[in-house]
């Protein structure tokens, strides 16, 4: 597959390059690895040398491939720049070979053959990235042919990884290959591409067999070709589309079936939705595409949670949603429809009447005289033709109060009569236009009270005694002057437009003051919901204070048979009085879906709910309800990410613990054995110092492993909050000692104390802060010793006051600072410093696994303390104990 197809350059037999000119990329997509992507572009470079065009070989990757070699002889190949990469410091440097974009630049070819699109760089190289040593080359003029595969594009990187289990590191940004001139995939069915990997086209003998079980199972190719396939089909969209934009071109062309369906949020959507499905599914890649117009007034259409639905249902069948503005709905719909090159339209049958309908065409009749080329499904429903517009009307006159309606009739039927004989009394005092307007008056004031069919009854009734007693000749409904019939006619037909306006004005007025109202609602209950700290109660909170509910709760269906009568309901959430136990038990329940549902108690036995909903206010419920089910399955995933990152961070954990403990555990091994065997086969022959020796050797490395192990422990215990302090008043010069018990007599030697005996006590676990500080001091020993000859390490302890005491906590503290005069941390990496496992890259040797301070913070933690990181003036790192001071007294103690 190839698009756009390029057209063949005129041989020119020379280099072609400069004026200006950028150069032209083509791209050949391979669906997977060894379908014949490099042999593909080889191939197009040799048809173009035979038409005498200057092609070079810039780089081309043969990955040991017998055909790809071959498919080279004869093309000149531009030399290769070599690398030399130290991998690690003392290895042997490793060669490696990459594209010379100054040479292949120097040469100036007409076109450049360059494999792997996606390739990184070896470091030091200009471009990180071969795509980027590509653009350079276009830049200068040169027309550049490569290859990416479709697992290295970098939207689908995700979804590669998720399908083959293997993240590919290196990617290409789309853009760089959607911008191509031409892009041709590159394929070949998942059998054919095995059996070319089984005969050792692809890989060398020894990789097949690892190849077939893993990386190119049947599935796998079959996905990537799909992956392939369908990116490509939206670049060959986004070209037709463009070309069409710059021929002008406004009529649709059928190179792909798209099904626009027009939803309104009525009873009919789910119907038209899925037959709208079906036409698509019958053409293979066909696209369907739900679309709602909303008019622009804002004051007429659906209700949000019927549009929702609908919505769900059309993503659901593999379809997308769409939502325009528009005047008049069928110029939107059809506009949309042109503008994404529809084939079909599907619409609803009418639910106007007859009459209406013979009065005005509708909106899908508009549709069909207007689609040209485009096929118009009309779909009927159980709503069309006038029983739904019946039910709109019935609803309209059910608007109204009960009390305004009965006034508007007896406005209609009394008004004009009361109006007769006020105007046959005072008759000498006005004429028939007067008395004609005090009627139309009367007709549009009986509108504004009533509605539109109270104020048609005041009209004809205003029109018929105009004419019996103040038309000539009096008396009778004849009528002897023209002008006086057209007068009376205009009465009666003003005064029906006016009252059929005043009326719809009123109507939308109720509408936009409804509406108003339910955006209100939702605003209030959506602020609420992103101010709390728990969505789901937050929302039903609202909903309770809003609609004046004794109670709201979401229920969730635990039963796997739904529908029947053992169905099993548990609360999620609740607010108010007690919960139902079912939907069937609450004053309303709003579905949210097949298994939630939410349960609202209006009213009770005390009386202190308000009355039953109202429609409109279910409606705001309803929406709500949606939004409800939306947000528990928010929260459920957001605790689902969380506990994955948890297990994500114990799995680094163990990681780091495995590799750490694999070589630390190692040295000390080893030495016990060593000076073991020694011992054991030379034991005799040794002198008393040299067996002194080896046995030192075999105790310090016990005491290594020893306190390895225990670190390792305390780590886990406090990982898996384990750890319960006792705390109790202690003196720090008695924990202090003793933490420096284990030290050898050297070490002993390098730690100075400054910790007075008349300290207060202080509140912590006496055994755990002997083992956090003990933690410290080695760390600061085995750190500064090394770096600073002759530099003690200090141990200091003093009371502090201040209400802006270390760790954040005011009143009477006790601060234990371990001075040393080692290398320090940077700012930056403190923090980290105080994680499991991280030595920063400073531990002499690799000794210990990067334990020591994570283990005294949670220690001290546990007992209510804090422990920081400082620096030491003059270099060096301080590591602050703070503890709070005991209530009592060292002197109370000791009396």
């Amino acid at each position: 597959m190839e698009l756009p197809p390029e057209e063949d350059e005129p041989v020119d037999g020379g280099t072609g390059v400069g004026g200006g000119r950028r150069g032209k990329l083509r791209v050949y997509l391979g669906a997977a690895p060894g379908v014949g992507k490099t042999v593909a572009m080889v191939s197009e470079g040799r048809r173009r040398v035979e038409r005498g065009q200057d092609v070079v070989v810039a780089f081309v990757e043969t990955h040991g491939r017998t055909h790809t070699a071959a498919a080279l002889d004869g093309l000149e190949q531009v030399p290769r720049r070599r690398v030399v990469y130290p991998t690690s410091p003392g290895a042997v440097p490793t060669t490696l070979e990459e594209m010379d974009v100054d040479a292949v630049l120097a040469r100036a070819p007409r076109h450049a053959l360059v494999d792997e699109l996606a390739h990184t760089n070896a470091p030091g190289s200009r471009n990180a990235k071969r795509w980027e040593d590509v653009e350079e080359l276009l830049a200068a003029g040169i027309d550049v042919i490569t290859t990416v595969n479709v697992q290295h594009l970098e939207s689908l990187n995700d979804v590669v990884a998720q399908i083959t289990g293997v993240r590919q590191r290196e990617t290409v940004p789309d853009d760089v290959v959607r911008s191509a001139d031409a892009i041709e995939l590159v394929d070949m069915s998942p059998q054919a591409l095995r059996r070319r990997l089984a005969h050792g086209n692809v890989y060398a003998a020894e990789r097949v067999d690892a190849a077939l079980a893993n990386y190119f199972r049947v599935g796998n190719l079959t996905a990537l070709r799909e992956l392939a396939l369908l990116w490509t089909a939206d670049r060959v969209d986004a070209a037709l589309a463009l070309y069409r934009a710059e021929q002008g071109i406004a009529a649709p062309w059928g190179a792909r079936e798209r099904v626009v369906v027009t939803l309104t949020g009525g009873p009919e959507g789910d119907a038209l939705v899925r037959r709208a499905a079906r036409i698509t599914q019958r053409a293979a890649g066909g696209e369907l595409l739900a679309l709602h117009v909303s008019r622009s007034d804002g004051l007429t259409g659906a209700a949000p949670d019927a549009l929702a639905r609908q919505r769900l249902l059309a993503e659901s069948l593999g379809g997308s949603w769409h939502s325009v503005v528009g005047e008049d709905v069928a110029t939107a719909i059809l506009d949309f429809a042109r503008g994404v090159n529809a084939t079909h339209i599907v619409v609803g049958a009418s639910r106007r009447s007859r009459l209406a309908a013979a009065l005005s065409p509708g909106v899908g009749q508009r549709v069909i005289d207007g689609s040209g080329d485009i096929d118009v499904h009309v779909v009927t429903h159980a709503s069309a033709r006038g029983r739904h517009g019946r039910l709109e009307r019935r609803s309209a006159l059910s608007a109204l109060p009960v009390r305004r309606r009965a006034a508007g009739w007896a406005l209609a039927t009394g008004g004009p009569v009361a109006l007769t004989g006020l105007l046959h009394l005072t008759r000498v005092n006005h004429e028939l236009p007067s008395e004609l307007l005090l009627f139309l008056a009367l007709v549009v004031g009986v509108a504004l009270v009533g509605g539109m069919w109270p104020a048609l009854l005041a009209a004809v009734l205003s029109g018929l005694l105009a004419n019996w007693y103040f038309t000539p000749p009096y008396g009778t409904l004849t009528i002897a002057s023209p002008a006086n019939a057209v007068a009376l006619f205009v009465l009666v037909s003003v005064g029906a437009a006016v009252a059929a306006v005043v009326d719809t004005a009123a109507r939308r007025a109720r509408e936009a003051a409804r509406a108003r109202a339910e955006a209100d609602v939702l605003a209030t209950l959506a602020g609420s919901v992103l101010r709390g700290a728990e969505a789901v109660p937050a929302l039903l909170d609202r909903l309770v204070e809003t609609f004046g509910l004794r109670g709201a709760a979401l229920l969730e269906r635990t039963q796997d048979s739904p529908g029947t009568a053992h169905d099993l309901w548990r609360v999620v959430a609740s607010q108010g009085c007690p919960p139902p136990s079912s939907p069937d038990a609450a004053d309303a329940a709003l579905p949210v879906d097949e298994h939630l549902s939410i349960a609202i108690t209006s009213q009770g036995d005390d009386h202190r709910g308000r009355s039953p909903l109202s429609a409109s206010d279910l409606r705001v419920l309803t929406a709500v309800a949606t939004q409800a089910g939306s947000l528990l399955e928010r929260d459920r995933l957001r605790e689902a990410a969380r506990a994955a990152r948890r297990e994500e961070e114990r799995t680094a954990t163990r990681t780091a613990l495995l590799a750490a403990v694999s070589h630390d555990l190692r040295t000390p091994l080893a030495s016990v054995k060593a000076s073991a065997s020694t011992l054991r086969a030379f034991g005799a022959e040794l002198d008393a110092a040299d067996r002194d020796v080896l046995l030192a050797d075999v105790e310090t490395s016990a005491d290594r492993l020893q306190a390895l192990v225990d670190n390792l422990l305390d780590m886990s215990r406090l990982d898996a909050g384990a750890v319960r302090a006792r705390v109790e008043a202690v003196a720090l010069d008695e924990v202090v000692p003793r933490a420096l018990a284990g030290l050898t007599p050297e070490q002993a030697a390098a730690v100075v104390l400054d910790v007075p005996e008349d300290l207060p006590l202080v509140d912590a676990d006496a055994g755990l802060l002997e083992r956090a500080l003990g933690n410290v001091v080695e760390n600061a020993l085995r750190h500064a010793v090394p770096h600073a000859p002759g530099q003690p390490v200090e141990i200091s302890a003093g009371l502090v006051e201040d209400s802006a005491a270390p760790g954040g906590r005011g009143g009477r503290r006790v601060v234990v600072r371990v001075v040393d005069r080692g290398p320090g941390i940077p700012d930056e990496r403190k923090a980290a410093a105080f994680s499991a496992f991280q030595r920063l890259g400073d531990a002499p040797g690799g000794l210990g696994v990067g334990l020591g301070l994570a283990v005294a913070r949670g220690l001290v933690e546990a007992s209510g303390g804090t422990v920081e990181a400082d620096d030491t003036p003059g270099g060096g790192l301080t590591v602050v104990f703070s503890l709070p001071a005991a209530v009592v007294s060292a002197q109370e103690v000791t009396a």
